[in-house]
C-alpha cells in the first residue's frame, strides 16, 4: 500500500514520496487531456532517472513532455490509447507506444493491467469533502474504488455532476495548483463543409438524441440544428457547439429514455466558456465511458444519431478513420462504439461524413479498395450513410453492387468512372 504526506501536500512532496514506492514495471494512469496533472508529470519526470520501466497510459495527451519522445527510456515511458497532434510525431520517431481500442473498451485493458495508482487532476473539493474529476470523467472515473488515486487539486478544474467524484476518505493524497485549462478553438467550417452538414442536419428529426464527434462538419452540422426542437445529448465529447443547441432551446432532452433532460458526455474539450458551462451545472452529466460508449446502452436511445468523420472509404462501405495510409494519424476513438449504438436503436441512424477528395481534388478519398496499411475502424457492416459533398450513399441492408453504385455517386465527378471501372474489374459491379 502506497503511502502519502499528509495533504494538501506540495507536489514536490507528494511525488517524491510516491517515486520512492512504485515498483518496478508500475503503470499509472492519467486522464484524457485536461484531466492530466500538470505539476505532479512536471515532478514525475525530473525524477524519471529513479525509476524503473514505470509506464503511463494515456488518451489524447495535450501538453508536449521529454518523456513521450523516449528521453527517459526504460525508466518513465508513455503508452498512448489515441494519438493527438503532440504524441502523433512522438509515435512516429518511436518515442511512445500506441495501443487501439475502442474507447468502450479501454477501462477493462487498463484494469488487466493491474495499474498501481491513478494521478489526475480534479476540482476542489464541495462542502462535502467530495472532489470531481472536472472535465474528464472517461475511463479514470471506472477505476474508483478499483485503483488508488493521487489527485492535483487545481483551482482552475470546474466541478463537474455525474458519476465521477470522489471523496476525501478514497484519496491517497493530493496537491493544490491553479493551471488554466488547454483550450481548443472550435474549428473554421468550410463551404464544403457546410455542404455536408447540411446533408446531415436535414435528415436529423426533432427529439433525437445526438453523438457529435471531433472536427469542422460535426461542428456544422450542431450550427444547423438550433431551430431543432427537445434534442438530447449522449456523447464522449462534450464540444462548444453543444452550449449553443442548449442557449437556443435546441437541447432539453426530455425525450431521453435515460438521464432524461440531462447531457451525458464523458469528457469536455473546447473554450473557456464551454468549461465555464460545465461548472456546477448538473444539466452536464460525466459518466465513464464504459457506460456512454456501450453500444447497448446508445441503442436505447430511440432516433440516435451519430456523426463522425473518416479518411478514407472504399467500395465496400469500410472506413478508414485513424490511418493515412499505413501512418497512424489518431486511433479508434468511439466511433465504432457510435456507429453500432446508432444501428441498435429504433429509428437510428449513423453518419459517416468525409471530403470527397483530399490535395486539391487529385486523390479521391472514395477508393476501390482501402489504401495498402490502412486500418479499418467502422467495418461494412456497421457503418450506414456515408456523407460528401455530393450526397448521402445508404448503404445498410443493400447489396455489394448498391453499395458500391452508391458510394461511386458521391465521389467526385472527376474520379467516378475511373471508380466504375475499378469496381467492375474486381467484379463488384457487373
Amino acid at each position: 500500500m502506497i503511502e502519502l504526506p499528509p495533504s494538501p501536500a506540495s507536489p514536490s512532496e507528494l511525488v517524491e514520496a510516491l517515486v520512492d514506492q512504485l515498483p518496478a514495471g508500475a503503470d499509472i494512469v492519467l486522464p484524457i487531456s485536461n484531466g492530466e496533472p500538470v505539476a505532479i508529470m512536471d515532478e514525475l519526470e525530473r525524477r524519471a532517472g529513479r525509476l524503473d520501466g514505470v509506464r503511463v497510459h494515456q488518451m489524447h495527451a495535450l501538453r508536449d513532455r521529454p518523456y513521450l519522445h523516449g528521453e527517459y527510456r526504460g525508466h518513465l515511458e508513455h503508452v498512448s490509447w489515441f494519438l493527438s497532434h503532440i504524441t502523433r510525431p512522438a509515435f512516429k520517431e518511436g518515442g511512445c507506444a500506441f495501443a487501439p481500442a475502442n474507447f468502450s473498451e479501454v477501462p477493462q485493458f487498463l484494469l488487466e493491467k493491474n495499474p498501481v495508482v491513478v494521478l489526475a487532476a480534479a476540482s476542489p473539493p464541495d462542502r462535502h469533502g467530495y472532489f470531481s474529476l472536472g472535465v474528464s470523467a472517461d475511463y479514470t472515473a471506472a477505476l474508483i474504488g478499483r485503483v488508488p488515486f493521487v489527485l492535483e487539486v487545481n483551482a482552475s478544474m470546474p466541478r463537474t455532476h455525474g458519476a465521477n467524484r470522489l471523496h476525501r476518505s478514497e484519496v491517497l493524497g493530493f496537491c493544490e495548483v491553479d493551471t488554466p485549462l488547454i483550450e481548443v478553438p472550435a474549428p473554421q467550417v468550410s463551404p464544403a463543409d457546410a455542404t455536408i452538414a447540411e446533408l446531415v442536419a436535414e435528415r436529423i428529426p426533432n427529439g433525437a438524441t445526438l453523438q457529435l464527434g471531433i472536427g469542422s462538419i460535426p461542428t456544422g452540422v450542431a450550427h444547423l440544428l438550433v431551430d431543432h426542437r427537445d434534442l438530447g445529448v449522449h456523447t464522449e465529447l462534450l464540444s462548444d457547439p453543444v452550449v449553443d443547441l442548449v442557449e437556443s432551446g435546441a437541447v432539453t432532452g426530455v425525450r431521453k429514455k435515460s438521464y432524461r433532460g440531462r447531457i451525458v458526455t464523458t469528457f469536455a474539450l473546447g473554450s473557456k466558456r464551454l468549461y465555464d458551462f460545465c461548472d456546477g451545472n448538473d444539466l452536464v452529466q460525466f459518466l465513464p465511458v464504459d457506460e456512454v460508449n456501450d453500444p447497448r446502452k446508445i441503442g436505447e436511445e430511440p432516433n440516435f444519431c451519430s456523426v463522425n468523420a473518416t479518411l478514407e472509404v472504399d467500395l465496400f462501405g469500410q472506413c478508414a478513420s485513424e490511418t493515412l495510409g499505413s501512418t497512424y494519424w489518431s486511433g479508434s476513438g468511439g466511433q465504432a462504439d457510435f456507429a453500432r449504438g446508432a444501428q441498435y436503436s429504433d429509428g437510428g441512424q449513423g453518419f459517416v461524413v468525409l471530403h470527397s477528395t483530399a490535395k486539391s481534388g487529385s486523390i479521391s478519398r472514395i477508393v476501390p479498395t482501402l489504401t495498402s496499411g490502412a486500418v479499418v475502424t467502422t467495418m461494412k457492416n456497421t457503418v450506414d450513410n456515408v456523407v460528401t459533398e455530393f450526397g448521402v450513399a445508404a448503404l445498410q441492408g443493400r447489396t455489394l453492387a448498391e453499395r458500391a453504385t452508391a458510394l461511386i455517386a458521391v465521389a467526385h465527378p472527376d474520379h467516378r468512372d475511373e471508380l466504375e471501372r475499378a469496381a467492375r474489374e474486381r467484379g463488384v459491379i457487373r
